[in-house]
C-alpha cells in the first residue's frame, strides 16, 4: 500500500472527493482516480485495486471504483463497486469483490456484539435464560444448554467456554466485516454486523447486531423487508419477504420467509417456515410450518410439521407463559391443531383436534391423538402404517441441502432406532399390561385419552411388526458377530437430531463440568466422535434387545438368526401391506388420481424387490 501523490489528490479533488487529511488514506499501488468520485473520506481509509469489473446482474458488469459514499476508518478489498450510500460507512473492513450500491448506513459502534453472547429463554418464556447465542452453536449443543439448564454446575461451564470463544473471535476483528464477494444492495441499516464469503443482502430493512456466517458454496441471502436484531444466520439460509427475526438463532440451510416473524427461538438444519410465528421455540432439524395463523411458542421440535393454524398454549391462569412442551422427532399436527401445555408428545405421532389434559404419550410413539368435542382418544401405533410416513422417512435425507463444508448441527435419518424402538417395546408391554389389568373391555384409559379395544389389539401387532423389522434388518447387516463393547446397551436419546446412548451424553456433559472438554471445538468434536460409533453403539443395544426378545441366553446362533430372517420377512411383507392398504383408501376417497396411486405402488413394488426399504431402518 501507498500514499495518494500530490497529482492524484488534485484529480480526486476535481472528481468532488474531500478529506481532511490525504495522508490518512493508503492506496493500492495500481489505484486509478479516476474511478473515484463524489467520496468523502475520514479519519484513516485504505483502498485496494480498483481496475477490475463487478456483476451487478446475471447480464451486466460494472467498473469497479467508489462513487457518492462516505467512509470512515474503512478498510476496503480489491475490485469492489461501492455506491449512492446514502448516509456513510464507518468503522468496518470489507473484502474483494464485494458490490455495495444504494445503502443508508453501514456502521459499527462502540461494544458491539455481532448478535452474540446473548442468553434467550427457549421453551419457558419467562425463564431466566438457557441458550446463549453465537457463530458456532448447533443443535447439539443448544439442547444440551436447555436439557441441563437446572445443573448450575454445567450452565456455568458452557457459558465460560462459549464466552472464552467469542472473546477471542473478537480479537480477530473489532470491527464489523464484510468478507469477500459480497453483495448488499437497495438496503437501510447494518450496524454491528459480521456478513460472511457471497452473502446476498437485497432490499433488506435492517440488520442491528447480526452475524451471518455464508459460505461460497452455500450463501446466505436476506431479502426485502427483512429485519433482524441480534440473530446469527447460517450458511446456506435464505430469509426473505419481510420477515422478521429478534434474539433468534438460524442453522444452516434454513428458509424463513413470507412475513414469519420470531422471538427468542432456534432453527436449525432445513427448517423452512412461513407466514407464521414463533417464541421460545426450538425447532430442530427438518421442521417446518407453511401457515398464516400458525404459532409455535414453548416447544421443542424435530422433523415435525405443522398444519394451518396450529397452536400451543403455554400461559396458564394467571402464573405467566411458562409452561411448555416437547414433540418427539417425526411428529405431525393436523390443520388446526391445539395443544395444551405442558405436554409430551411420542415420535412420530399425528395431532388432530384441541387436545387437552396435557397429554404425554412417550410411552406410545407412533400414535394418533384425535379429540372430538371433549373426548380425546388415542390410536397407539397407527402411524407406523402409513403412506405419510413411509414419504417421510425416505423424503428427508433428499431434502438435506446443506453442503459438505457447511454441515454444522448433526442429523441421524435413522427412524427405527434404539431411541425410537426403544419406545415401541415400551408401548407393546404398556398396552399388553392395560388388557391384562382391565380385561377386555370396549375402551381402554391412557392418562384421560381412550384406546378402543380394536385400536389397542392393532397397536399391539403394529408394534410387534416395527420389532422384528429393525431386529432382522439389523441382523442382516451384522451378521452373528458379536459387539465390541457394552456401550450403547442402556437407555438412548435423540439429541435435536444426533441419536445417541445416555451414557455417551451424560459423559459429554461430566466431561464439561470437569474440564475434560474446554473449549468449543473440543465439545464438537467428541460430538462428532460419538456419532461415528453410532452403528457400533446400535448394534450393541440391538444384540441385547435380539437375545431379550427371543429369550436367547447365549449368542445368536445361525438356528436362531434363520428363525429372526423368517420373522423379518414376514414382518416387511405386513408393514408393505399395511402400508398399500393405506394408499388404496385414500384413493377410495377420492384425494388421489389413479396414476398417482399406481406410481406410487409402483415404486414401492420396486423397493420390495430390491430390498431398499432395509436402508430406511
Amino acid at each position: 500500500m501507498r500514499k495518494l501523490s500530490l497529482d492524484e489528490i488534485s484529480i480526486l479533488e476535481s472528481n468532488g472527493c474531500f478529506s481532511d487529511s490525504w495522508d490518512s488514506i493508503s492506496v493500492a499501488d495500481s489505484f486509478d482516480v479516476r474511478y473515484c468520485r463524489e467520496v468523502k473520506f475520514i479519519d484513516d481509509v485504505t483502498i485496494g485495486e480498483n481496475g477490475g469489473t463487478v456483476k451487478v446482474s446475471d447480464s451486466f458488469e460494472r467498473h469497479c471504483g467508489l462513487f457518492n459514499c462516505t467512509l470512515r476508518n474503512v478498510r476496503i478489498g480489491n475490485d469492489c463497486l461501492i455506491e449512492n450510500v446514502r448516509g456513510y460507512i464507518s468503522n468496518y473492513t470489507i473484502g474483494n469483490g464485494c458490490y455495495i450500491s444504494d445503502v443508508y448506513c453501514i456502521e459499527t459502534t462502540s461494544n458491539p456484539s455481532f448478535g452474540e453472547g446473548k442468553v434467550i429463554s427457549v421453551l419457558n418464556e419467562v425463564g431466566d435464560g438457557n441458550v446463549m447465542i453465537f457463530d458456532g452453536l448447533n443443535s447439539q449443543l443448544a439442547a444440551l444448554m436447555v436439557k441441563y439448564e437446572q445443573d448450575k454446575e454445567f450452565t456455568s461451564k458452557v457459558r465460560s467456554i462459549v464466552e472464552d470463544y467469542i472473546a477471542e473471535r473478537r480479537k480477530k476483528a473489532v470491527n464489523g466485516t464484510i468478507h469477500h464477494n459480497v453483495r448488499i444492495v437497495n438496503t437501510g441499516r447494518i450496524i454491528n454486523c459480521h456478513i460472511g464469503n457471497d452473502c446476498r443482502i437485497e432490499g433488506a430493512q435492517c440488520l442491528n447486531e447480526c452475524t451471518l456466517r455464508s459460505l461460497p458454496s452455500a450463501p446466505v441471502c436476506i431479502g426485502t423487508g427483512v429485519i433482524l436484531e441480534s440473530t446469527v444466520v447460517y450458511n446456506g439460509s435464505t430469509i426473505a419477504n419481510n420477515s422478521k427475526l429478534e434474539n433468534c438463532f438460524v442453522g444452516e440451510a434454513c428458509k424463513i420467509t413470507d412475513g414469519f416473524t420470531a422471538e427468542s427461538s432456534l432453527f436449525f438444519a432445513n427448517n423452512h417456515m412461513a407466514n407464521g410465528e414463533a417464541c421460545a421455540a426450538f425447532c430442530g432439524p427438518f421442521s417446518a410450518s407453511h401457515h398464516k395463523c400458525s404459532l409455535l411458542i414453548g416447544c421443542e421440535l424435530s422433523f415435525y410439521n405443522a398444519g394451518s393454524a396450529t397452536n400451543f398454549s403455554n400461559h396458564a391462569y394467571k402464573m405467566g407463559p411458562m409452561h411448555y412442551g416437547v414433540l418427539e422427532r417425526g411428529t405431525k399436527t393436523a390443520s388446526g391443531s391445539y395443544i395444551l401445555l405442558p405436554a409430551h408428545i411420542g415420535t412420530f405421532s399425528v395431532c388432530f383436534g384441541k387436545l387437552m389434559h396435557h397429554p404425554d404419550t412417550r410411552k406410545l410413539p407412533f400414535s394418533y391423538l384425535i379429540a372430538y368435542g371433549e373426548d380425546m382418544y388415542l390410536i397407539p401405533g397407527r402411524n407406523l402404517t402409513t403412506v405419510g410416513l413411509y414419504r417421510d422417512i425416505r423424503k428427508w435425507p433428499k431434502r438435506d441441502h446443506r453442503p459438505s463444508d457447511g454441515k454444522n448441527s448433526i442429523v441421524n435419518f435413522d427412524w427405527l432406532s434404539p431411541f425410537s424402538v426403544g419406545g415401541i417395546m415400551t408401548a407393546k408391554r404398556t398396552l399388553e399390561a392395560l388388557r391384562e389389568v382391565s380385561g377386555d373391555v370396549e375402551n381402554y384409559n391412557f392418562h384421560d385419552y381412550i384406546i378402543k379395544n380394536s385400536s389397542l389389539k392393532k397397536g399391539i401387532k403394529y408394534y410387534d411388526i416395527a420389532l422384528r423389522l429393525y431386529m432382522g434388518a439389523l441382523l442382516k447387516r451384522h451378521k452373528l458377530e458379536r459387539p465390541l463393547s457394552d456401550v450403547g446397551t442402556g437407555k438412548w436419546s435423540d439429541l435435536s437430531g444426533m441419536l445417541l446412548p445416555v451414557s455417551e451424553e451424560m459423559r459429554v456433559v461430566q466431561s464439561i463440568k470437569d474440564g475434560t472438554l474446554d473449549s468449543v471445538l473440543a465439545i464438537r468434536e467428541e460430538l462428532v466422535r460419538i456419532h461415528e460409533n453410532y452403528n457400533e453403539y446400535r448394534w450393541a443395544w440391538s444384540y441385547r434387545l435380539i437375545r431379550e426378545y427371543y429369550g436367547i441366553e447365549g449368542d445368536v446362533t445361525p438356528e436362531y438368526a434363520e428363525k429372526i430372517e423368517e420373522d423379518y420377512i414376514t414382518a416387511r411383507r405386513a408393514w408393505i401391506a399395511e402400508i398399500r392398504k393405506d394408499a388404496q383408501k385414500e384413493f377410495e376417497l377420492g384425494d388421489v388420481d389413479q396414476n398417482v396411486l399406481d406410481d406410487f405402488l409402483q415404486s414401492l413394488d420396486k423397493e420390495v424387490q430390491f430390498e431398499k426399504l432395509k436402508y430406511y431402518l
